[in-house]
């Protein structure tokens, strides 16, 4: 053996000795990936129902506000009608029953002052 193989030799167990450190870590860094993609698949297991939940609630919501819309709509129309009803009955039946309040005040003071002057003439 001469003095070229014992170099090649110790290059070649260096060399071996370089592979096996490196292949630790990357054995670990394959057992990290392996675990990071099984926690990836596991979350999208649980987040997909989730996501699923979320669209029917946000449907099953617009279904509510379309409802709470039309519930609104009605009640403006209620309103406005109770309104106009309003108007009516104190266009038709107001003035009238304003003119039978002053007549019955006036007969009222009529017969308060007739009274009034008869106890003064006893």
């Amino acid at each position: 053996m001469s003095g070229g193989d014992i170099a090649g030799l110790i290059a070649a167990v260096a060399f071996v000795l370089l592979v096996g450190l490196c292949a630790v870590p990357l054995l670990k860094l394959g057992r990290v990936l392996d675990e990071t993609r099984d926690s990836v698949k596991e979350l999208t297991d649980h987040t997909v129902p989730v996501l699923d939940e979320a669209a029917a609630l946000v449907a099953s919501s617009n279904t509510q506000l379309e409802r709470v819309d039309t519930v609104t709509t009605a009640a403006a129309q209620v309103s406005e009608n109770v309104a106009a009803l309003t108007s009516l009955f104190a266009a038709t039946l107001g003035g009238p029953l304003v003119r039978v309040a002053a007549f019955s005040y006036g007969v009222r003071r009529s017969f308060a002052g007739l009274s009034a002057g008869l106890r003064k003439g006893r």
